[in-house]
């Protein structure tokens, strides 16, 4: 399966490193894998990282026999294995998305000086799990553990908008009749094409709100990164440029989840 020559060649310069260069080749192989491979061939491996073939043999066996990929076919096609499962798991169970989103909010607080929140999913509701409120004199906040349904304010519709929902199940997150369900989903699309939600005046007289989704590592919405503050002080111009911050922090706090997509 290996050249010998070049495979003795590789392990004695891992060896001369202590080792660490092979965990570094490991590692750029599992790195490697995307969200949706389901069997990648040695060719279109050998695209991704920039290892040789013996190289990329000799640790592809190692990482089989250690349960962090699999392999079926012939020729062979390769994907994560249950070892990354594991670690996955244990990474995941160790964590809050609170703690996780504390930096990006803190960045976002900083710079905008408005009240920023951290909504997640719980059904056909968004729940607040996290805030940090606006020190200035007129200014809104909703408070940790406050509930609102999916189809109310920018909060719960960043997070609708990414989920597999048809307007005929509109109902149950929501929506009040048909035209009620046809508006919201033509509200849902411009989420999508912006990559964003606003609002103004919907739950709160004279409150703004700018909120984008965050996803976990295997794509699916979790919840999303919000922003509030009164009309007076949030022009449509400022709006547009903390629409521009918000996402910035939602795109860092899902790739802080593991996430490697795009929301848009």
């Amino acid at each position: 399966m290996t050249s010998p020559k070049n495979a003795a060649a590789d392990a004695a310069e891992d060896k001369s490193e202590g080792g660490v260069r092979a965990v570094q080749r490991a590692l750029d192989i599992l790195l490697a894998f995307k969200p949706g491979d389901d069997g990648v061939p040695v060719a279109e491996l050998l695209k991704r990282v920039d290892l040789s073939r013996p190289t990329l043999y000799r640790l592809l066996d190692t990482l089989s026999a250690k349960g962090f990929l699999s392999a079926q076919g012939e020729p062979q096609r390769f994907k994560l294995g249950p070892a990354v499962g594991r670690l996955a798991h244990a990474w995941s169970a160790g964590m809050s998305y609170e703690t996780v989103a504390l930096p990006m909010m803190r960045r976002l607080w900083e710079r905008t000086r408005e009240t920023v929140s951290l909504h997640v999913q719980e059904g056909a509701y968004r729940v607040c799990v996290a805030e940090m409120p606006s020190t200035q004199p007129l200014s809104f906040r909703r408070g940790v553990g406050y509930r609102e349904q999916l189809t109310r304010g920018a909060s719960g519709r960043s997070i609708l908008a990414w989920l597999p929902v048809k307007v005929g199940e509109l109902s149950a997150y929501g929506a009040e009749g048909s035209a009620d369900a046809k508006r919201i989903m033509a509200q849902l699309e411009q989420v999508r094409a912006a990559g964003h939600a606003t609002s103004r005046d919907e739950l709160i007289q004279g409150a703004v709100a700018i909120a984008a989704p965050f996803f976990e590592s295997g794509g699916r919405v979790v919840g999303s990164l919000g922003l509030f503050g009164p009309s007076a002080r949030l022009s449509e111009a400022l709006v547009k440029d903390y629409a521009a911050l918000v996402q910035e922090e939602a795109q860092a706090l899902s790739a802080a989840l593991g996430f490697t997509g795009h929301s848009g």
